[in-house]
């Protein structure tokens, strides 16, 4: 784990505020892909390439998103390794960078700006033609290519017009505290940020658990963005943030709601193909030294999200 400074990569680790509160940095590329081209960035067949990781929540939000609106012929995708080490993301042997010739995904942010200071991190949509990064924010990414990008689908829309504020209001009131909630948790560097953060976590698991027992979704009866943002947290919970991130107070096992939605989502067509677990294991407990020095991949937990989901019947 580093950060480019001026183009050049530095290694460590994320510095904790004075409190030991972890600080997650803002990302930098924030241009659009627009229906109309208005942006620079058109909607043009072949063009963009989508870099992610199989390990990272906030890349998986994008792969999900591309397969439910069924893009995968718009987006060419490249899954980097998961093992991250001292120079951030690499590019697996198998599945090298088909555009600027990387080895390390860091080479691919300065490909596009040369002296960039900030975090390397997954997604990132990288536009051919100009050579560019065109984002590398998941939440943006999620909705254009849900609303830009009508023209190359049919796939039904994550984010309906008449649900938006809905859903913005979700995703706002799920990020901070279970999004980036177990982030907090798992690197606090003081025991009190750990406490106030693992609270948080379960304090809005509680909260969510009984929206979800009264409905089938986040916003309703209707599969939308706000689920594939929460989702591909609670994938990763028992697996990872339980034990490597210490949010143990209780397993998503343990939340016959909230484990039913996450069954419920996984066998939606399309979604189980983006969902693998030994990447995610591998990348949290391997890369993540500062948390686990050893680097030992613990060889559990066993989940099985085969089972009925049982949620069809619940009110929209």
């Amino acid at each position: 784990m580093g950060q480019l400074v001026d183009g050049k990569w530095h290694s460590g680790w994320y510095a904790p505020d004075a409190q030991g509160r972890f600080q997650r940095p803002r990302t930098q590329f924030r241009a659009r892909l627009s229906a109309d081209g208005s942006s620079g960035f058109p909607v043009v067949l072949g063009r963009y390439h989508l870099y992610a990781s199989y390990a990272c929540p906030w890349a998986h939000r994008i792969l999900l998103v591309r397969a439910l609106r069924r893009l995968e012929s718009v987006f060419d995708v490249t899954i980097v390794d998961p093992k991250m080490g001292e120079d951030g993301w690499v590019f697996a042997a198998d599945a090298p960078d088909p555009n600027v010739g990387a080895t390390l995904l860091q080479q691919v942010y300065v490909a596009a700006r040369a002296d960039y200071t900030g975090r390397v991190t997954v997604p990132v949509l990288w536009d051919t033609q100009s050579k560019t990064i065109v984002c590398n924010e998941s939440r943006e990414l999620m909705r254009m290519f849900d609303t830009e990008l009508d023209s190359v689908t049919d796939a039904p829309s994550l984010a309906p017009p008449e649900l938006r504020a809905q859903i913005d209001a979700t995703l706002d009131a799920i990020y901070e505290p279970i999004n980036n909630g177990v982030y907090r948790a798992g690197f606090a560097g003081s025991q009190s940020a750990y406490e106030e953060a693992c609270a948080s976590v379960f304090a809005a698991l509680d909260h969510f658990e009984q929206v979800l027992a009264t409905q089938r979704y986040l916003c309703g009866g209707r599969l939308t963005e706000a689920d594939v943002a929460l989702f591909t947290t609670l994938l990763r919970f028992d697996l990872v943030y339980y034990a490597h991130f210490k949010c143990n107070l209780r397993r998503i096992a343990d939340y016959p709601n909230l484990f039913g939605f996450v069954r419920d989502v996984y066998q939606t067509p399309g979604v189980a193909a983006t969902c693998h677990f030994d990447h995610i294991k591998t990348h949290y407990y391997w890369s993540q030294t500062t948390v686990n020095p050893t680097r030992i991949v613990p060889l559990g937990p066993s989940i099985d999200l085969s089972a009925a989901p049982n949620r069809d019947h619940l009110a929209g």
